[in-house]
């Protein structure tokens, strides 16, 4: 008899497709009512096949491993499939179940093996797991529905979506201009006036929005399947949620959620479209993410996944088995262990390939840096890995360049060879004090404004920072000049959480007020902010909403509210209409000069590239009471144009008015003064100056050099 027909005996009944001969797919065994066989052990997750299933896992400690099936949304399983021994290669479980089809069913996990907590080891049978690379979570469709168990299922996703000839924009790194959002708080409130309010659809309707705004990069908060009902609380008669998404349940998974519609087995494909359409309009899509912790917690939270599979493995253990908690979330992921690595490395190249995303923001990336005893490596291999990954060799790398245990690397991340960028939070801070009136810092700006070199070497990393005042940890734009303090009290923690050195000012008046006068000097302090962050080296970031005033009430860290303290009010566009429209000029003006971006050739004019001043032209010397910077670019375009550009951007964080002098300009030059903010629209860009010009207190004004 031959090999073929005596593997097959006992299963004539089942018929081969011209797919499954060619693959040799022969059913060898039969567990549980299954037709079953080893599957394809480079294959990790659940991969639909020609006539059924490929189920593939890993677990280094695990004895023994089930597959669960379950009919949808059901509790209990309809078949239990224990991987046979054989069906073992290393620490890897891999088996085919023929005649399933994907759309009758979820599966789970149950995985046997020691306990032994001091060790880390604390396998439990009676436990469902979800596969870690599972493509699509059940039992989160709807937000803010609770989940009967902690029992999450996974599904199985056909991927037949058609990008057509679709190509990414592939922007250059300088040319950004990032715009931070949180998906559901985008379009939530009525007032977006989108059709499906808070979903990757709504964002799709925002897109002309977009391009008008003139931002080519969205940086979406977390988007992998969270659990927003993780710790929900009612607090003053409001439910509580984990609503900003920092607590990973699956890597591989969107968030369902997020979607205007259930996509049962084509989980994703709603976020493909936006991705798809935003890159079609020039837009790059971000993603936040967050490898450093799951939403398993400590000792005292439940088994999800990796708890289950592998706890010693997944996370940084103290020596009595305890869970390090540098990420101030109760676990630490073992990003460094090479089997996590390999995940991570896999999950980022799924989410370029399937979902062609464009970045990634790593959170509380300097985890990422840490050994599998939590020290700082000096290498880190995950980094080194991701920075030359083929896959990912033309997505932007982003780092949070910090963590919760006290790691502060801003400035000194691993960047193999300009491979990582980083949020400057050293930007944040000196902007933020300057503008404000701080004494002792105009120097500090300076250098923040021409792409903090401090930090950077230009020559290395021009294009390393990442510069911000507004995120969405923090005030917004609005309330960092309408409160002093923060104003948490609505989080439940008797105001204890979010930052205090905020560096705000408000103004005059704690809050809304009915001042004319306040409020004029708000709208001058968000344009001053607006106009240094545009024109500062680096890649400009900034919040949703700060372009129209958007406000949360003084709530700097309204991670837990899904209402209005979070969701953008859209009324405000008409209210702040002249903010929007100075946000719009500045990107169009930092589009236009590239020096603003990046040094350029050598100055025809012998100007240096960067050159700082106070109110006396070449006079740096900034002593502790100066409050006015100057700061001027000079080079030449690096295209076929070859053109001069040398501007100039003069911040007097003052409060007072003063005289300043322009650096004098060559022979046929003259300095044209094309915005102010303290005129209520932008000045004649044709109008000549002469080398002095009054600057109104607490004003930007900045000047380009034309060839008359």
């Amino acid at each position: 008899m031959s090999k073929t027909k005596k593997e097959q005996q006992g299963f004539e009944h089942l018929k081969l497709s011209p797919e499954q001969e060619r693959y040799h797919l022969v059913p060898l065994d039969r567990i549980d009512g299954f037709d079953v066989r080893p599957g394809f052990y480079e294959s990790m997750g659940a991969t639909p096949i020609p006539g059924g299933v490929n189920f593939t896992v890993h677990s280094s400690g695990a004895t023994a491993v089930e597959l669960l099936l379950f009919h949808r949304e059901e509790e209990e399983p309809f078949a239990v499939l224990p991987f046979p021994n054989h069906y073992r290669i290393g620490s890897v479980y891999s088996m085919i179940v023929f005649g399933l089809s994907i759309y009758d069913f979820e599966y789970a996990y149950r995985i046997d093996g020691p306990w032994d907590p001091e060790k880390g080891l604390i396998f439990d049978k009676t436990k469902i797991l979800l596969d870690p690379y599972a493509r699509a979570i059940t039992g989160q469709s709807e937000w803010g529905s609770r989940k009967k168990t902690h029992a999450y299922h996974a599904r199985v996703v056909k991927d037949d979506f058609d990008w057509h000839d679709f190509k990414q924009p592939e922007l250059a790194v300088d040319q950004l201009i990032i715009y931070e959002m949180h998906v559901r708080g985008f379009t939530k409130s009525l007032t977006s006036g989108v059709k499906n309010p808070g979903t990757f659809d709504a964002i799709r309707e925002k897109i002309p929005y977009l391009r008008e705004l003139g931002i080519n990069a969205v940086e979406l908060m977390p988007i992998f399947e969270f659990d927003e009902m993780l710790d929900v609380r009612e607090y003053n008669g409001n439910t509580l949620y984990n609503y900003w998404g920092y607590n990973t349940v699956g890597f591989f998974a969107p968030n369902t959620a997020y979607t205007a519609a259930i996509e049962y087995n084509r989980e994703g494909n709603e976020f493909k479209e936006l991705v798809k359409e935003l890159n079609e309009n020039g837009i790059e899509v971000i993603l936040d993410v967050v490898f450093n912790h799951t939403a398993e917690g400590n000792e005292l939270g439940p088994y999800i996944s990796f708890k289950g599979f592998d706890n010693n493995l997944y996370y940084i253990l103290t020596p009595e088995g305890y869970y390090y908690n540098f990420s101030g979330c109760g676990n630490t992921m073992n990003c460094n262990n090479p089997v996590v690595q390999q995940m991570i490395l896999e999950c980022l190249r799924y989410w370029v390939i399937a979902y062609r995303v464009d970045g990634f923001r790593f959170d509380l990336a300097s985890i990422l840096g840490r050994n599998e005893d939590g020290a700082p490596m000096a290498s880190p291999p995950l980094l080194q890995a991701l920075a030359y990954d083929p896959v990912l060799s033309k997505v932007k790398l982003i780092a949070e360049a910090w963590d919760a245990g006290g790691l502060y690397q801003v400035g000194n991340f691993p960047s193999w060879n300009n491979r990582w960028a980083e949020w400057n939070g050293r930007y944040r801070d000196d902007i933020r004090r300057f503008l404000k009136g701080d004494d002792g810092i105009a120097m500090g700006a300076a250098i923040r404004i021409a792409g903090s070199p401090d930090l950077y070497k230009p020559d290395e990393r021009e294009c390393a920072s990442i510069n911000f005042i507004t995120c969405h940890d923090g005030f917004t734009l609005y309330d960092l000049y309408s409160y002093n303090e923060k104003h948490n009290e609505a989080n439940g923690w008797s105001n204890t959480d979010g930052a205090n050195d905020n560096n705000s000012w408000n103004c005059g008046s704690e809050g809304s007020t009915d001042n004319p006068d306040i409020n004029r000097l708000r709208m001058r302090m968000m344009k001053n902010a607006c106009a240094v962050l545009m024109c500062s080296r680096g890649i400009p970031m900034f919040l949703a909403g700060d372009e129209f005033g958007n406000t949360q009430f003084g709530n700097n860290n309204p991670y837990c509210q899904d209402n209005e303290i979070s969701w953008l009010d859209w009324s405000k566009m008409k209210e702040n209409k002249e903010l929007f429209d100075f946000f719009k000029e500045m990107i169009v003006f930092r589009k236009k000069y590239s020096i603003l971006r990046r040094r350029g050739l050598e100055s025809r004019v012998g100007f240096p590239d960067i050159s700082y001043h106070g109110v006396t032209p070449w006079v740096n010397d900034f002593a502790n009471y100066d409050h006015y910077v100057g700061v001027m670019f000079a080079g030449v375009r690096r295209t076929a144009s070859r053109r001069e550009e040398i501007i100039y951007i003069g911040v007097n964080a003052y409060w007072e008015n003063l005289d300043v002098e322009l650096p004098q300009l060559p022979n046929g030059y003259k300095w044209m003064h094309v915005i102010s903010t303290s005129d209520w629209k932008f000045t004649d860009i044709h109008r000549p100056l002469e080398n002095r010009f009054g600057a109104e207190a607490r004003s930007v004004n900045i000047f380009v050099a034309a060839n008359y």
